[in-house]
């Protein structure tokens, strides 16, 4: 899986879930972030790690393309990509690690709706005033004027 989070407002603009880590996975994750926000503000930043799918010159292409600035964290430094991680442990611990689904298809299409419905919608998030991401965007417009 790969998801895509606003660092301003906390909301998964983008993921992606297949079975390979392929440069693929970021790319379709990306392009479904650009897609949801339709129209970009001047300066868009995509923070990675330094993963070979997101050093990738395709995802370099895909980046130019959208038009989206690529920043990496430093090598071996986990603070750097805190807020990434941060979503990880909370998908793990609030949801995924509590269930099992009958087929591949099936966690694809819970993880989904458990990114919009819950974390997106309900769940509130101390950093931005105990309020879902998207009641966040909602009272502060500008920083989804492309939503």
């Amino acid at each position: 899986m790969c998801a895509i989070r606003d660092g301003y407002s906390r909301r998964v603009v983008g993921w992606a879930i297949e079975d390979h880590l392929r440069t693929d996975l970021v790319e379709d994750a990306l392009r479904q972030a650009v897609t949801l926000r339709s129209r970009l503000p001047a300066k868009v930043i995509f923070h990675a790690d330094r993963g070979t799918q997101y050093t990738s010159e395709q995802i370099a292409d895909a980046c130019a393309d959208l038009p989206v600035l690529r920043s990496m964290g430093r090598a071996g430094v986990c603070w750097d990509n805190a807020a990434a991680e941060s979503f990880w442990s909370t998908l793990k611990t609030e949801f995924y690690n509590r269930r099992h689904w009958p087929t591949k298809a099936d966690a694809k299409q819970a993880v989904g709706a458990w990114i919009e419905e819950r974390y997106n919608r309900r769940r509130r998030h101390s950093a931005i005033g105990m309020i879902s991401p998207v009641r966040f965007e909602e009272l502060h417009p500008q920083t989804a004027q492309a939503a």
